[in-house]
């Protein structure tokens, strides 16, 4: 069957999802986390037009030895874990092979942060309003390992938003998420790439570039901002 592609590219589908998004415009206590490397253009311009900051936010499943599609747990940025109890308690998972299997990925997690970040410090999460971007949701793994993550951050709400999405997905993740925004939900879903004529693999450079990206254009918007307040204060002094 032919599937219509809905988005040119994931910068197209972070413009469409930001339309979507208004209530959480100009919210100072708003953050917009994108789970890379997919989720990155798309929460580029998310924050662009809802005049947030933006970071990434990166997790990688621990899935058991042999049977690697099943996850165990989760690690995520800041060395956060979240853990399958149940699949930990039924297999009989050692703690040794959880403290193995999480630093192996937290060492991976730690090089990538440093690619894409640099110097620069993580933005602190407690207290803000986290938006959770990734570029589609098909199983919703990832993005629940998420949510867990973010939650032990201590946010003021976890909010997921995506540009497309599987409905049953999307509806079983509001159990998860104070809210979630799945602007489309095409049924038959197939995949997430079936819906973008352009879904090629984001590079690394390319992740470190919108961030630098978004850091700047914030900086911009607030030192203009900072100058309307003066001149208002100037014209009313006057």
């Amino acid at each position: 069957m032919t599937v219509t592609a809905q988005f040119q590219d994931r910068y197209e589908a972070g413009q469409f999802l930001a339309a979507k998004l208004t209530q959480f415009n100009d919210d100072p206590s708003v953050l917009v986390l994108a789970l890379p490397r997919g989720g990155v253009p798309v929460a580029y311009e998310v924050a662009r037009l809802l005049n947030a900051p933006m970071d990434v936010f990166l997790v990688r499943k621990m899935g058991v030895p042999g049977y690697e599609e099943l996850a165990m747990g989760a690690v995520a940025s800041g060395g956060v874990r979240v853990l399958n109890d149940e699949v930990i308690q039924r297999l009989g998972i050692s703690e040794r092979m959880i403290e193995a299997m999480a630093q192996e990925k937290l060492q991976e997690l730690e090089r990538r942060e440093l690619i894409y970040r640099g110097n620069r410090e993580a933005i602190p999460i407690e207290g803000r309003t986290v938006i959770l971007v990734d570029d589609g949701l098909a199983t919703g793994a990832s993005m629940r390992a998420a949510v867990h993550a973010v939650r032990k951050r201590g946010p003021k709400s976890v909010n997921i938003a995506v540009p497309i999405g599987s409905a049953d997905t999307c509806i079983q993740l509001r159990n998860e998420a104070d809210t979630v925004i799945c602007a489309l939900t095409p049924e038959p879903f197939y995949a997430v790439g079936a819906w973008y004529s352009d879904f090629i693999q984001i590079p690394d450079g390319e992740v470190s570039r919108l961030l630098d990206h978004a850091a700047h254009e914030r900086r911009v918007r607030q030192v203009r901002a900072k100058n309307d307040r003066l001149s208002i204060q100037e014209d009313l002094m006057a």
